[in-house]
């Protein structure tokens, strides 16, 4: 019993209604009458129902590749595979045999595509088969039908993921071919071989003809296929050419016109190659027998008439843009001061021509034109007269009849050009440094080029002597600039800035060395000296005063120091300001001489003004920084001072020696430096001056060891550590621990500072490193655990002690009392080794 159910579950018999609805099978067998209906999809049914049902089958298996087909689906709502193959079938003990009585669609199990293609359309309002390459059911092939492989040769996956146009961009294969066409209506020729090229684009597979054009063939030429897909011939002109169809030495058919390819270029073998395609070997291109008879005629004609053919394109191609340079002067007779004018002469390699502009100097007189010549051909014997129009031609011709024939002339081209006017021009050849050429009447002496010329010469005539001649005469001395005296009026730079122009401006300061040497937090770069009047009053024989001077701007102030009781007033004794030296001239032209930063030292002496100041001390800046910048200061300069002693005293090496030993009678080696002093002054007999001496004794000099308290030092370090609100004594603890990997309490005096600064401790680092020593044994190892200790304020915290607050130095406050000296003694074997040498 057979049944048809739609999908809405309702049964009937017949076919089934609404031919768009999806409908099943099912079958009922004796065995599914006791449990229900049984799809016959899903299970194996009984023969005997199959047979019952062997009618319904053939129609079934018609209607599947019917315009209206439909998807049977089976009774569950499962999509039933369709059917593959058609068997005969026959009933036995109830299982699905191999019979030849009947024929029964057998489908695939598993199978889930069951789309249809659409295959029927409208074009042009009319109804007909749109689909004919679209495939059935299921994406399966209908019977008898060719599908088109999705991938040529190569499967899926292989070679690079980007587009083809992107892949093959710009990429063309050429293939050399030819194509034999029948000529049926000409005697001269019965067929013509045109040669052409093919060009198969790998972007999109197109393909492009063109035959090179020959000139007087008569036939159009160029393009002869434009550029598309081209199709196979029939049969297969539902395909389209590819790369393998191509191949030397075979043919290709486009649109019934038969190709010959004979050869390709390099590219394409190798491409081919690549591609796995087996090269045949190149065939021999035929030549067009009536173009080869044609070119035998014409190579063996002679004309009638002599032709002179006169070609430069050769040369305009080969130089174009090449120019020679050659720079000229011309000794102008008469002109007015005789003076040699300088002239550029430019030669066009293109054409031979010349051209030539002045280089006109500033405030010369003459007026400025664009060019001296104009561009032409430059003869070398001008001027030699006029000549009538048309006499200098290029060819000449002949009069054959002379008007004797109706009045009227003949005319052939003269090959021996007879009566021809000829002129020589100027060439390269005639162009060299040195020479004297005629530039219509003026001798131009050429007497340099550049070096473009030299590499042209060099290179074509071999010529390597390129020695320019000089021309340019020595321009004339500028006039020493004058400037007036000096008026008494402002300064002197502000006057002398009304003589540099007619607007005056204000004198220019020297602003990057006022960035310089300006204040910068503890530099001051001020240079501080203590001086004393020169005089013989009692009054002022005692006043102190302060030189300062100011390295940004070069200027001076003094200051008077305050004396209890003395009777004069302290205080300003000198405005800031830049300070003269004596013995000027005060009205003259030359501008004034400043005190320097140099001619201030130690023992020197100076006048202000008409004040005579003697300077008897400096502070500990002013002789550092004249001891780091020795290359400015001479009497700050060690080796110099030496070199200076040694020229005086080396002629009394041996007494200079024993005059030292004798002041030293206990063999110390050291003296102090008064008597070292007082030795200085009588060897170079007042030659040095006081600060040279101090210099010698400060490099020599052996400086006191001070004995630092520690408990004020552990007071000023909690005091920052606890200004800082540093409280990590745990774990900087931990950390000496760790790296003490022997555990016997001492760490080097390197790693313990190197864990402070890891810590970022809020020490400087003098103060650190002077904790640190303090803690060292006689191994110079550092007891960390007592140092830590020392440095934990919130464990151990030092009692509060009265301390004297000295108040902040200000430099300008300076009183002027002698530093202390960081010496008091001096090595003298030192200095005599390095003055003499070593002692045997």
């Amino acid at each position: 019993m057979v049944s048809w159910r739609g999908a809405g579950g309702k049964e009937g018999f017949g076919k089934p209604s609404g031919g768009r609805e999806n409908c099943g099978i099912s079958l009922i067998t004796p065995q599914c009458l006791e449990g229900g209906p049984v799809s016959c999809w899903g299970q194996v049914v009984a023969a005997r129902a199959l047979v019952a049902a062997a009618w319904l089958l053939p129609t079934l298996v018609q209607a599947r590749y019917h315009k209206h087909r439909y998807p049977f689906k089976p009774t569950n709502g499962k999509a039933s595979p369709q059917a593959e193959h058609v068997f005969p079938l026959a009933a036995e003990d109830n299982e699905l045999v191999l019979a030849s009585s009947a024929f029964v669609s057998v489908s695939k199990l598993g199978k889930e595509k069951f789309h249809k293609s659409q295959h029927w359309g409208f074009c042009n309002n009319v109804a007909m088969l749109v689909g004919e390459d679209k495939p059935g059911i299921g994406g399966e092939p209908l019977p008898g039908q060719k599908l088109k492989p999705k991938y040529s040769v190569f499967p899926a996956g292989m070679g690079s993921d980007a587009p083809a146009w992107v892949a093959f961009d710009k990429q063309v294969l050429s293939f050399d071919a030819y194509v034999e066409e029948e000529v049926p209506d000409k005697n001269q020729e019965l067929y013509r071989i045109r040669h052409c090229k093919i060009y198969f684009y790998l972007e999109d597979d197109t393909i492009q003809v063109i035959e090179p054009r020959v000139k007087n063939s008569g036939i159009v030429q160029g393009t002869i296929v434009r550029r598309h897909r081209i199709p196979l011939p029939p049969p297969n002109e539902d395909e389209y050419y590819t790369i393998h169809h191509f191949n030397i030495n075979t043919e290709v058919i486009f649109y019934a016109q038969r190709y010959k390819i004979t050869d390709c270029d390099q590219f394409t073998k190798n491409f081919l190659r690549k591609m796995g395609v087996r090269l045949n070997p190149p065939a021999s291109r035929p030549d067009d027998p009536y173009t080869k008879e044609r070119q035998k005629i014409l190579d063996s004609m002679n004309p009638l008439r002599p032709y002179e053919r006169i070609d430069t394109l050769k040369q305009f191609l080969e130089h174009d843009g090449h120019v020679l340079r050659f720079f000229c002067v011309w000794d102008d007779p008469e002109s007015m001061f005789h003076d040699p004018r300088e002239l550029v002469l430019h030669y066009y390699l293109s054409d031979d021509t010349i051209d030539m502009k002045e280089i006109t100097p500033v405030n010369s007189g003459r007026d400025a034109v664009p060019l001296f010549l104009r561009r032409d051909k430059l003869p070398k014997y001008a001027p030699t007269g006029l000549y009538q129009p048309g006499t200098i031609t290029a060819r000449t011709v002949l009069n054959v009849f002379g008007n004797l024939v109706g009045n009227r002339g003949h005319y052939i081209l003269d090959n021996r050009k007879t009566g021809a006017v000829h002129q020589e021009f100027y060439r390269d050849s005639d162009l060299k440094i040195g020479e004297v050429i005629n530039v219509w009447g003026r001798k131009i002496l050429l007497c340099d080029c550049d070096e473009f010329t030299k590499d042209y010469y060099r290179t074509k005539y071999g010529i390597e002597d390129f020695t320019p001649v000089p021309y340019k005469t020595l321009p004339p001395p500028k006039p020493e600039k004058t400037f007036p005296p000096y008026t008494g009026f402002g300064s002197e730079e502000d006057s002398l800035c009304s003589c540099m122009g007619l607007l005056p401006k204000p004198p220019q300061k020297d602003f990057k060395k006022f960035l310089e040497k300006d204040r910068s937090g503890l530099e001051s770069n001020i240079l501080r000296f203590l001086a004393k009047f020169v005089t013989d009053s009692p009054v002022d024989k005692d006043r102190k005063f302060i030189i300062c001077y100011f390295l940004s701007d070069d200027t001076i102030s003094v200051y008077e120091y305050t004396q209890r009781n003395s009777g004069i007033l302290g205080g300003k004794f000198l405005e800031r300001g830049r300070i003269k030296k004596p013995g000027q001239e005060l009205f003259k032209s030359e501008p004034s001489e400043y005190f320097k930063a140099q001619d201030l030292f130690v023992g020197a002496r100076v006048c202000f003004h008409g004040h005579n100041f003697h300077l008897v001390d400096a502070d500990e800046y002013t002789i550092n920084y004249m001891e780091k910048h020795a290359n400015e200061f001479s009497v700050a300069d060690t080796g110099f001072i030496l070199k200076k002693l040694k020229d005086i005293a080396e002629p009394r090496s041996r007494e200079i020696r024993q005059v030292f030993a004798a002041t030293d009678p206990e063999h110390t080696k050291v003296i102090a430096y008064e008597p070292f002093r007082n030795l200085i002054v009588s060897i170079t007999d007042g030659a040095f001056s006081e600060h040279e001496i101090m210099t010698i004794g400060r490099y020599y000099g052996v400086k006191e060891e001070y004995e630092t308290d520690l408990h004020l030092l552990l007071a000023v370090a909690q005091e920052q550590l606890k200004k800082n609100s540093f409280e990590n004594f745990g774990q900087l603890s931990a950390v000496f621990v760790y790296n003490d990997r022997e555990k016997c309490g001492v760490l080097p005096y390197q790693i313990c500072r190197t864990i402070c600064k890891s810590f970022k401790l809020p020490l400087a680092d003098d103060l650190l490193e002077a904790v640190l020593t303090m803690f060292e044994d006689d191994n110079k190892q550092v007891e960390y655990k007592k140092f830590l200790d020392g440095l934990n304020w919130r464990e151990n915290q030092i009692p509060a002690f009265q301390t004297i607050r000295l108040p902040l130095k200000n430099e300008d406050d300076w009183n002027g009392q002698p530093p202390s000296l960081p010496f008091k003694k001096i090595k003298y074997l030192p200095l005599l080794d390095d003055l003499f040498g070593k002692e045997e």
